[in-house]
């Protein structure tokens, strides 16, 4: 079904700079809003229910699984992670675009129930750096920091499934890349014709 609105949808490995870029694109951008996942994963640092994820217990992720409420869902890092098809399908029934950070199993998924969908992965512009970013950050032990990079090298295998690949290497430069990515898929024949079925049907454009 064709909507109005974009999807984006954004994965990288841990440490990549996805968070960070996805954030600062909603602060530039009034048009793209948030999609907001459920996960079973404790909040972190000033992370608020509602706002960064909707923190649900085992069990109430266990209900939704069964109501089949999510679009997709996958385990991450020892966590669940759900992304609620009603609420992206509201969304961009009205017109909005929205981004979706995701993992590359969620984007995959959602790529074949939203066809429309837009694939965008994030690397890191070496090993060394992905290393350090992790270190920097000073979330996690160094026995879960091997563990992201292990899986960081599973992860960035998939990245040729994806419609876009950016480098984030300078994050002014990764930024004004992302920004490219929304803006040219706004100006696609299709997705113009979504947005503006008025003009084309006065102009008779089929």
């Amino acid at each position: 079904m064709d909507y109005p609105g974009n999807l984006f949808v954004v994965a990288a490995p841990s440490g990549a700079g996805k968070s960070s870029l996805v954030k600062a694109l909603l602060e530039l951008d009034s048009r793209v809003q948030p999609s907001v996942s459920h996960t079973t994963r404790a909040p972190r640092g000033q992370e608020k229910h509602g706002r960064e994820y909707f923190f649900v217990s085992q069990t109430e992720f266990d209900s939704m699984v069964a109501n089949n409420a999510f679009i997709e869902w996958a385990h991450v890092h020892g966590n669940r992670y759900g992304t609620s098809k009603k609420a992206i399908e509201e969304r961009i029934a009205e017109g909005a675009d929205v981004v979706l950070e995701i993992d590359f199993q969620g984007a995959i998924q959602i790529k074949k129930a939203f066809a429309n969908a837009i694939l965008i992965f994030i690397l890191p512009p070496s090993w060394e750096e992905l290393r350090s970013r992790l270190e920097r950050r000073g979330e996690d032990a160094p026995d879960v920091i091997e563990l992201r990079l292990k899986n960081a090298a599973v992860e960035m295998a998939q990245a040729s499934k994806f419609d876009f690949v950016i480098i984030n290497e300078l994050f002014e430069r990764a930024l004004f890349d992302m920004k490219a990515v929304v803006h040219a898929q706004r100006l696609k024949y299709a997705a113009q014709r979504r947005a503006r079925a008025d003009t084309f049907q006065s102009l008779n454009i089929a």
